[in-house]
């Protein structure tokens, strides 16, 4: 997220809330959106897809308590796109770098003292910190890897071992470019990593510096590894928690475990796809898992107990009442998949009645018996009548 977008975007609009609204109303105002956005709901549509980053990124501010008061007071500080002058500051317009006021200035703004600067409000923000700009202090890249579940392991969640590759500081200089590990001050930002741009308007924002990526140090004698940049491929393997009760397709973050930073900075995020197998007799709808069983037509007709297996565990007996028609769903409650509270959905039984392919002659003797001891009106008759008045 750059400066520009973070000034100029209302997320409490985009979530829908007021600027008052509480935790829990942010939580159930972004549930609702992500249900009605998310990706696996919206296939193909990518107005979909950027409407649920939009989303996610709302949540990621004002979700968290510390980062949604630095959001607040930046915008109360910087909002719709100009400075606001406290009380006795005036009405007339301001020329100033925002520069100054992001780089972490000591001396005073126009209209008031602001210590830090902006840069005290945004640092924490951009995972700076109040001297980002001082200490180049830079947040990790986010990783985004791919596993592959079982049905069950889905179901019940499971620890596997991801290896992955990403940017980390570079070993053979120390993560400082140089091959003699004394990098020089860039002569093009001055050290502070940032060069400023002008927007008209006698305003001005800052962007990471070209000539030294951002990092305010430029190699003497660039590292032959890394060439330079301080930064080198590392590949390392790690245990990664999947939660009970993940979806196929599902994308999950784990936060803090992408690549590291850099100087002291945060490390990203990491993302996990979840592909998960089928199973060959349980299926899952939601929080449920399905199960098709076969039954023969005198258990249907005359009722009794059908034995079914279950994911994992024993198997549960269902009492099926007579004259149970073909296609009806039974449900065994607490045999589903895990949901996130640890509770557990339904087992949904869906009954196949079984219709004989290949009868012995004492069978079709008693099957003629009983068409004999049945006979009845036509059960087709209503619907031919239906069918002629329409």
């Amino acid at each position: 997220m750059s400066t520009k977008d973070f000034v100029e975007k209302d997320y409490y609009k985009v979530l829908g809330v007021p600027k008052d609204a509480t935790e829990a109303e942010i939580k159930k105002a972004y549930r609702k959106l992500a249900r009605e956005y998310h990706p696996d709901a919206n296939k193909g549509d990518a107005k979909a897809e950027e409407r649920f980053k939009e989303i996610s990124e709302a949540n990621d501010i004002l979700g968290d308590s510390k980062r949604r008061k630095e959001y607040d007071e930046a915008r109360a500080l910087f909002g719709n796109g100009g400075f606001r002058p406290g009380p006795g500051g005036g009405g007339g317009s301001f020329n100033f770098d925002l520069g100054d006021l992001f780089g972490g200035s000591q001396g005073q703004g126009q209209g008031g003292g602001f210590g830090g600067g902006l840069g005290d409000v945004f640092g924490g923000l951009f995972n700076r910190g109040g001297a980002g700009t001082r200490t180049h202090a830079r947040r990790g890249q986010d990783i985004e890897s791919e596993v592959t579940l079982s049905f069950t392991e889905a179901v019940d969640g499971a620890t596997v071992p991801l290896r992955m590759s990403s940017q980390a500081p570079c070993k053979a200089c120390s993560g400082t470019g140089d091959k003699n590990g004394t990098p020089r001050v860039c002569p093009t930002c001055v050290g502070t990593g940032q060069v400023s741009r002008g927007t008209g308007g006698g305003f001005s924002l800052t962007d990471p510096c070209g000539d030294c990526k951002g990092r305010g140090l430029i190699a003497q004698d660039a590292c032959e590894v890394c060439k330079g940049s301080g930064r080198a491929t590392s590949a390392r393997t790690m245990q990664v928690r999947i939660p009970a009760g993940v979806s196929d397709g599902q994308r999950i973050r784990l936060r803090g475990k992408g690549a590291p930073g850099e100087q002291g900075g945060p490390a990203g995020d990491l993302y996990v796809v979840v592909h998960v197998d089928a199973h060959p007799v349980f299926g899952r709808k939601g929080d449920n898992l399905t199960l098709t069983v076969p039954v023969t037509f005198p258990e249907a007709a005359l009722g009794g107990e059908v034995k079914v297996p279950t994911l994992g565990g024993p198997p549960v007996t269902l009492k099926l009442p007579a004259g149970t028609p073909n296609g009806r769903t039974m449900r065994a409650r607490g045999k589903g998949a895990t949901r996130k509270d640890g509770t557990r959905g339904d087992l949904l039984v869906t009954i196949e009645v079984l219709v004989p392919g290949d009868l012995s002659d004492e069978a079709k003797a008693s099957l003629e018996s009983y068409r004999e001891a049945t006979a009845g009106p036509d059960p087709r008759a209503e619907l031919f009548q239906a069918a002629k008045g329409a």
